[in-house]
């Protein structure tokens, strides 16, 4: 896939620019970043006013060749945030609704082995706001399938689902997403991106800030930005005090020794809130570690996470609090003191 497009849309001016190998792509960033506008201008939706889009080796759209292929004919399918069912058709209404060319016992056929294999036999004639929200966007999928698109598109495509018919949906669609050479996911959740995606493009404001790998890019983020889309938690502003040492302005001044160079660039640390190692003995080994005060707990089920702040420094009252990610088994006493791991620290940039 190659996307090079630009379109402005009022004071919003969308710049994207990509190019991957990759079958599963991610695409990452906060609300009015560009996402969704990003995968309608690759479905034909909405027209880029330059640039050029291509997808398996078919050119689908080229401002300076004048090529831009209709939608029906890109072989795209875009599952939307909101299932766009038709309200007034039927469950196996909205399914056959792109069959319309095929003859009757073949489109049959099809919408029955779709249903049966997207679990909504007895749903036939349900209509959508009858259905749930999983049922709905069964359908949706189906519908799409049926087509026998080259590529998918998904926005958002479990954000409006409890967290138990989410799980669900997640491994459906993990399983259909396998028959596609390509497919894209908008997401501004980074477990979903990382679960379903091999390729990350980050946006913001419009631009590609960062792309890559998904291991490389959550584990080794440039910007600030992107290391709190992919996760972290914990991040502070800093001065360079030497070549390989910073200080945390918002850490009580905490002297970090980053293991690797630090250059004029970097304007903040980060790093991952389960990365933390706790240190019951501090024993005369100071380097990144620092006494802590707690201030508060907070418990899940499935996890404990703690905030606290560097209990030496004079303006602990004013810190910024860190969170640390210690896991249900941890020691119900808190260790006095916590390590942040030179090789864990993450060298941030001011974002572009």
């Amino acid at each position: 896939m190659e996307v090079n497009i630009r379109k402005r849309l009022g004071n919003f001016h969308l710049d994207v620019q990509f190019k991957t190998d990759a079958s599963g792509i991610g695409v990452l960033g906060a609300s009015g970043s560009g996402k969704s506008m990003t995968l309608k201008c690759i479905a034909g939706i909405v027209t880029p006013d330059e640039g050029r889009i291509e997808i398996n080796g078919r050119l689908l759209f080229d401002s300076q060749k004048g090529i831009n292929v209709k939608p029906q004919k890109r072989k795209v399918g875009y599952l939307f945030q909101d299932y766009a069912l038709f309200p007034t058709f039927t469950a196996y209404e909205n399914i056959a609704v792109g069959l319309s060319r095929v003859p009757a016992a073949k489109r049959k056929e099809t919408v029955e082995g779709l249903m049966r294999r997207f679990h909504l036999d007895g749903l036939e004639k349900l209509y959508p706001h009858q259905l749930s929200g999983g049922q709905q966007q069964r359908v949706a999928l189906a519908r799409i399938i049926a087509c026998e698109p080259d590529v998918i598109l998904l926005d958002e495509p479990f954000s409006a689902l409890d967290s138990h018919l989410r799980l669900q949906l997640q491994m459906e669609t993990k399983e259909i997403l396998k028959g596609f050479s390509t497919s894209i996911m908008v997401t501004h959740n980074r477990d979903e991106a990382y679960q379903f995606c091999s390729a990350i493009f980050v946006l913001d404001g419009g631009k590609v800030t960062a792309f890559g790998q998904k291991e490389q890019l959550f584990a080794h983020p440039q910007t600030k930005k992107t290391a709190m889309l992919v996760g972290c938690k914990n991040v502070s502003r800093v001065e360079r005090t030497g070549d390989r040492e910073v200080r945390a302005l918002d850490w009580g001044g905490l002297i970090l020794h980053t293991g690797r160079q630090a250059d004029d660039t970097i304007r903040y640390v980060g790093i991952h809130a389960d990365k933390l190692v706790p240190v019951f003995e501090n024993g005369g080994d100071t380097e990144n570690t620092i006494r802590i005060r707690v201030l508060d707990v907070i418990e899940t089920p499935v996890e404990k996470q703690v905030s606290f702040v560097n209990a030496d420094a004079e303006n602990r009252d004013t810190q910024s609090g860190v969170w640390w990610d210690c896991g249900r088994d941890a020691d119900a006493d808190m260790p006095p003191y916590l390590r942040f791991p030179a090789e864990d620290l993450l060298l941030l940039t001011e974002d572009s």
